[in-house]
């Protein structure tokens, strides 16, 4: 009977040329792969290595189980890499931060999806504005994060970004005006001092200051007020899918955010985070 851990000894001195070598690969001592390869030679009844010079060669023989060794210990590792992983979706558990419109339009199908493929599979979604998510992911709170960025914010360090789609930026009124410019005398609708960076920046590049009459991030009290006559406000295409008030009037302006997945660290990801990337990339193509 052939021993797997004997096998794994001669693959790797074959991988490496020398004992010391593959002591130093698989954590072991010079005696110990010594032991193994000589167990080895015992088992087989064929001579596995000899020596040359100061170093040690593998036999005909030895090389021949050696590619045999590496083909076995291979299929060994991956089969134990796909049962960790299938383990790791049974029991495992994925924290998700995103902002109110990714919550209400592209999470509930793919925690749907993931939920009739891994019904084990725990899953946490917090709302979180995409700064707050970013540094909680930095923290170890969050697995990932469905964030929008804007073409001038500078990369975060560690965090990796995956693009999902773009979502333009629409002007929401009661009047004709279609152009932030149009309302530079009118009362404005805004969010908080996190969402609120961008419409400054946009008005400031149109050359204005918005006058802040009202400050909230909810879609549907900001078109409420809208509707009520009291100010204008700009708010993204996911946003108005999620809700859309009769008589609010929209136009889509040329300005867009771009929604991304965030994950921190170096890859691989756990595979419970894997999965559900993989569910969210599907029903964001659709």
């Amino acid at each position: 009977m052939l021993d797997l851990v004997r096998l794994r000894v001669l693959a790797a001195v074959a991988a490496h040329g020398s004992v010391t070598a593959a002591a130093e690969a698989l954590h072991y001592t010079q005696p110990t792969v010594s032991h193994h390869l000589a167990r080895l030679e015992a088992a087989t009844g064929a001579k596995l290595i000899r020596k040359a010079g100061r170093g040690i060669r593998l036999t005909p023989e030895g090389e021949i189980l050696a590619r045999r060794a590496a083909e076995i210990v291979g299929r060994v590792d991956a089969a134990d890499a796909e049962l960790a992983a299938f383990v790791g979706l049974r029991s495992g558990r994925v924290r998700v931060g995103a902002f109110t419109s990714a919550l209400s339009e592209l999470v509930p199908p793919a925690a749907a999806e993931l939920r009739r493929e891994l019904p084990s599979l725990e899953l946490e979604l917090t709302d979180l504005h995409p700064r707050v998510a970013v540094d909680q992911l930095r923290a170890g709170e969050l697995d990932l994060a469905i964030v929008f960025r804007y073409d001038d914010e500078p990369p975060d360090d560690g965090v990796r970004y995956t693009y999902l789609r773009d979502d333009p930026i629409h002007l929401l009124s009661r009047r004709t005006g279609e152009t932030l410019a149009d309302h530079r005398d009118s009362d404005w609708i805004a969010g908080c001092p996190n969402c609120r960076r961008e419409l400054l920046q946009h008005c400031a590049d149109a050359g204005f200051t918005p006058r802040i009459a009202f400050t909230t991030d909810d879609v549907v009290v900001k078109q409420a007020f809208v509707r009520a006559g009291l100010g204008v406000t700009t708010t993204p295409a996911l946003a108005l899918r999620a809700h859309r008030t009769p008589g609010v009037r929209s136009t889509e302006l040329p300005i867009v955010r771009h929604l991304f997945l965030a994950v921190y660290g170096d890859p691989p990801d756990p595979p419970a985070t894997r999965a559900f990337i993989t569910a969210l990339k599907r029903v964001t193509l659709r």
